[in-house]
């Protein structure tokens, strides 16, 4: 675990305003948001590139084996993580997830076969499911309720950072196309370990969870936190101490009628099952929706649109993903207000009818030079992304930390995440086989009873 300074118990390093304090702990966790977000859009615009293409030779299998694989590795990495992250801190355990992503990200840069890339990506993608487990679970324990949805839902927009990661990488690797070496496809991949060096700059500045500080017993180091975080350090304050009461309350009562932190503790009730379910219908939604399938191969579904130049290709990715960015923001914003679940229900209509339109408009533009039949596809693209971005953006992050109690909150979160992996690396795995204008209907389809899904199980509107 990472002390520096001096002082009682929080270094001096810390900030002694609330606000401050407040804008790193969302600044720190959504940075490494941006990671992921910035891997996808990173490999969309790769898979355009030419040279990067042709460097490997790529054929559908490999094309598939490097978008996917990082996806295998999140779901290594998410396995063991929530049991590591409740063992060593919510810090320790962010730290550890930077620096395998910074490792990894110098053998990205570095590789001079596909054996080496896969390699490389497939380490990335533990140290980006590590962090995904750590973060969040970090950020529902030390943000005050009024700020916990928008720092929670601003967490999965920076993956809009990769649309902010995705809108910086489609932008690096659109400005790197013209470039006759391989730096061309090199750039965007050493790119992608900046925002792990950021993060762990910002770590020395920002204090422990409190929950996981009381849960080892180091409740006066704690208290010091909440009242960090909440009162400009005041611990007389009645907010803090109050905050204090109910935190050693919930704990001491979770221990008492026996829940652990332990993996099997996320099965051993119906409550919990209950919970595990909620966050399944989560994973399941946010991966086979068709985002992914724009995420990562949206050259190929602009193909089949009938733009095959891959200049504007990338020129599409950079205006998808700042489109992207702003309709997330936006659903973050009135996620409060909405509600948990009107917003996923909203969200989910304008999935099921976009999609369709993209496949009918496809199917009937698709090998024609109708400009205007070709622009009604790409907008309609824009306003299926927008759709998913306004509502499940913000949800994937802010919904499952709020249905787990502390004792599953990180071992949820790693289940979670091995859900959302696993659904993911599906998606990007199978799409390159499809045939996509025959069976778009067949695969986008399952909109309809996603649907269904997502409002038979978000049945609670957590808050």
């Amino acid at each position: 675990m990472i002390v520096l300074g001096v002082g009682k118990y929080i270094s001096r390093m810390v900030p002694k305003s609330s606000n401050r304090v407040l804008v790193l702990l969302i600044l720190c966790a959504s940075i490494t948001s941006t990671t992921g977000g910035y891997d996808s859009s990173m490999m969309n615009g790769l898979n355009i590139l030419p040279s990067y293409t042709n460097y490997f030779h790529l054929d559908t299998a490999t094309l598939a084996l490097n978008s996917s694989c990082v996806w295998a590795g999140s779901a290594i990495g998410d396995l063991f993580y929530g049991q590591l992250t409740n063992a060593i801190g919510r810090k320790s355990a962010m730290l550890i997830a930077w620096v395998i992503t910074i490792v990894a990200v110098i053998l990205q840069t570095a590789a001079q076969s596909i054996g080496m890339f896969v390699f490389s990506r497939f380490l990335i993608g533990i140290g980006v499911g590590a962090a995904y487990v750590a973060c969040p679970t970090y950020l529902a324990e030390v943000l005050p309720v009024s700020w916990r949805g928008w720092g929670l839902g601003i967490f999965m927009d920076f993956f809009y950072l990769c649309f902010i990661g995705g809108l910086i990488a489609a932008a690096v690797t659109y400005a790197s196309e013209q470039w006759d070496s391989t730096w061309a496809w090199r750039m965007p991949s050493a790119f992608q370990g900046l925002f792990a060096l950021f993060s762990i700059a910002i770590l020395p500045f920002i204090p422990e969870s409190p929950q996981w500080l009381i849960y080892k017993g180091r409740r006066q180091e704690a208290l010091e936190v909440l009242a960090l975080n909440c009162a400009d350090g005041d611990i007389q304050a009645p907010a803090v101490l109050l905050r204090f009461k109910e935190i050693v309350e919930t704990l001491e009562w979770e221990k008492n009628v026996g829940k652990t932190t332990s993996l099997k503790e996320v099965v051993r009730t119906k409550s919990n099952m209950r919970r595990i379910m909620l966050m399944f219908s989560v994973a399941v939604i946010t991966m086979l929706s068709g985002n992914n399938i724009v995420s990562y191969y949206l050259g190929t579904m602009l193909d089949n649109a009938g733009i095959t130049n891959s200049t504007t290709q990338l020129q599409i990715n950079v205006i998808l993903n700042a489109w992207c960015l702003v309709s997330a923001v936006a659903g973050t914003y009135f996620a409060d207000s909405i509600g948990r679940k009107r917003l996923a229900i909203g969200s989910s209509l304008g999935l099921a009818v976009f999609i369709f339109i993209v496949g009918a408009l496809t199917a009937v533009y698709g090998e024609t030079s109708n400009e205007s039949g070709i622009y009604a596809t790409v907008a309609a693209i824009f306003l299926f992304m927008g759709s998913y971005s306004f509502g499940f953006t913000p949800l994937a992050s802010i919904y499952p930390p709020e249905v787990l109690n502390y004792s599953i909150r990180s071992t949820g979160i790693g289940v979670y995440q091995f859900f959302t992996d696993d659904f993911g690396l599906m998606a990007t795995m199978v799409f390159p086989y499809a045939h996509w204008i025959e069976d778009l209907y067949d695969q986008r389809s399952m909109g309809c009873p996603t649907t269904h899904f997502r409002c038979h199980f978000l049945g609670r509107d957590e808050r």
